[in-house]
Order: C-alpha cells, then sequence, then structure tokens
C-alpha cells in the first residue's frame, strides 16, 4: 500500500501536468510535496479547498464560490480533487489559454451541468462573486452592475437572450470572446491581484 502513496510524482504525470499546464518541472514536484503534507490521502475535500480559497480572501466570504470552483474541477464527481485536478484549476484559475478558461467559465456556471446555462445559474454564480467582493469596493462599481441582479441582467442582455432562454457552450465561448466587457463581469479577479491590492492596503 505504502508505494502508491511515494512521495515522487509518477512520470507519467509529471509530463501530462508539464504539456498541459504552464508549470515547470521543479514547481509541480515541490507543490506535489506540499499538496502530501497538506493531504496525506493524496486527495483535497471540498472542506479543504473552501479553507484554501478563504486564505485568499480575507475580508469576504467565498464559500459558495469556492463550491462552484471545487465542482467545476471535480471532474469524476468523487467528492474530491486529486492532485491533477488541484493543479488545472491552479493553472486554469490563474492564467490558462483562453480557450481553456472559458470551458473551465463555462462549466462553472452551467450548474446542473446540463450543457446549457439559464439565467438562474448565470444569478447564482455572480452572487457568489458578489460574496467575494468587499462592501466597499462593491460601493465604487457601475451604476448599472453594482447588484447580483443588475449584473446577470447585463450579461443576459450582452448575449441578447430573453428570460427563458438557455446559452450553449459555443455560444457562451463566442460571446465572450466577441466582448471583452462579458469577460470581466463573468469572472473575479484572480487571487494573486487580491493579494497584490491587500499588501498595497498594508504599505
Amino acid at each position: 500500500m505504502g508505494n502508491n502513496k511515494s512521495s515522487a510524482l509518477s512520470k507519467e504525470l509529471l509530463q501530462d501536468l508539464k504539456s498541459n499546464t504552464k508549470y515547470s518541472e521543479s514547481e509541480l514536484c515541490t507543490w506535489y510535496q506540499s499538496f502530501l503534507k497538506e493531504c496525506p490521502s493524496g486527495k483535497i475535500s471540498k472542506q479543504q479547498f473552501e479553507g484554501i480559497y478563504a486564505s485568499f480572501f480575507p475580508n469576504a466570504d467565498p464559500t459558495k464560490y469556492a463550491r462552484h470552483v471545487f465542482r467545476s474541477f471535480d471532474t469524476n464527481a468523487d467528492g474530491t480533487l486529486d492532485f491533477k485536478e488541484y493543479i488545472v484549476a491552479l493553472h486554469l484559475t490563474s492564467g490558462g489559454k483562453t480557450m481553456q478558461k472559458l470551458e473551465w467559465a463555462f462549466a462553472l456556471y452551467d450548474v446542473d451541468g446540463n450543457g446549457t446555462i439559464s439565467k438562474n445559474e448565470m444569478l447564482e454564480i455572480v452572487k457568489s462573486i458578489f460574496n467575494m467582493i468587499p462592501a466597499d469596493d462593491q460601493k465604487n462599481l457601475p451604476e448599472d452592475e453594482n447588484t447580483p441582479e443588475k449584473r446577470a441582467e447585463k450579461i443576459w442582455e450582452f448575449f441578447g437572450k430573453k428570460d427563458d432562454d438557455k446559452i450553449s457552450e459555443g455560444e457562451f465561448i463566442q460571446g465572450v470572446m466577441d466582448n471583452k466587457d462579458i469577460l470581466r463581469l463573468i469572472q473575479y479577479d484572480e487571487p494573486q491581484k487580491i493579494k497584490d491590492k491587500l499588501k498595497e492596503r498594508k504599505n
């Protein structure tokens, strides 16, 4: 039993992650060591993942958003993330290729996993994003997007949809690529940007 949880990454997995993410071999090996320290079982539970996210957003409540992110990366739906799922999650949320990112964003918004996004699903994710925006920052948002409802409405209008319409993955990706405003509205600042902001506030 002891062997399969060895502290070295398999060559296959290492190659796979190197070719599909922007991380180097040494970065991946270092992360794997710390991953095993945190998660000796080789899996991250939803609670642990929420804890990691909470550390990025000390002044807000990222629980709901983290839950949706976790769901979108738990590709085999077993309620845990293995090292590969975890690294792909890190990669995509912090700078994956545009196409990969948009496919992931679609999976994030497709809450019930049925292959389309409804207006209610859009609102649900936008609400979870608002939970992470500190109240002071929310005051500075433009008038037509300063509540989750207004922002979801604005996105929906960009896609030219009626209330009971659905957005397919193709429409979603095309719409976002055609309109940078949608991209800004559907995503939240990456954790790194938030860390930078926190540093600025301390200085």
